[in-house]
């Protein structure tokens, strides 16, 4: 496994919300679960993606460390390498919508892009309360490529 990389062609400024997710994403490029857990209030919700999808069947996401770190360890954990390109970033509020892909390479040489809008919202305290992504599951299952 390798460390991903994370294309940031974003306005980038001292936002809570927008700090808070470029570290979110760069935690996970590093594959630091720990770190990326630590980032997120104890209930955090994760909705990856929003509404039902064989990671969630039942659309009512991911809350709470415990269930986070399943997330993880069904998701993040099984790709060798995970790229980030965020071509776009909107705050509003306490909440930020980045807007770009993730490209996911899975072992065999298999890899795919997901093209999606990624919104994070922080608490008072600067950590994330909620990730809601939107995505559709068969458009990134048609990308999918072997090398």
């Amino acid at each position: 496994m390798t460390d991903g990389v994370l294309t940031w062609n974003a306005v980038m400024d001292d936002d809570p919300a927008r700090v808070a997710s470029r570290r979110s994403i760069e935690t996970v490029c590093r594959r630091a679960k720990d770190e990326w857990l630590a980032l997120y209030a104890e209930d955090a919700l994760i909705e990856d993606p929003v509404g039902p999808s064989p990671f969630d069947p039942q659309g009512h996401g991911h809350r709470g460390r415990d269930r986070m770190s399943a997330y993880w360890d069904g998701t993040i954990a099984t790709t060798e390498k995970i790229d980030f390109i965020v071509d776009a970033s909107y705050t509003a509020g306490a909440e930020v919508a980045n807007v770009g892909s993730v490209i996911a390479y899975l072992p065999g040489g298999v890899h795919l892009q997901t093209f999606g809008v990624y919104v994070y919202r922080v608490n008072n305290d600067g950590l994330i309360d909620s990730l809601r992504t939107y995505w559709d599951f068969d458009r990134a299952m048609g990308t999918v490529r072997s090398d």
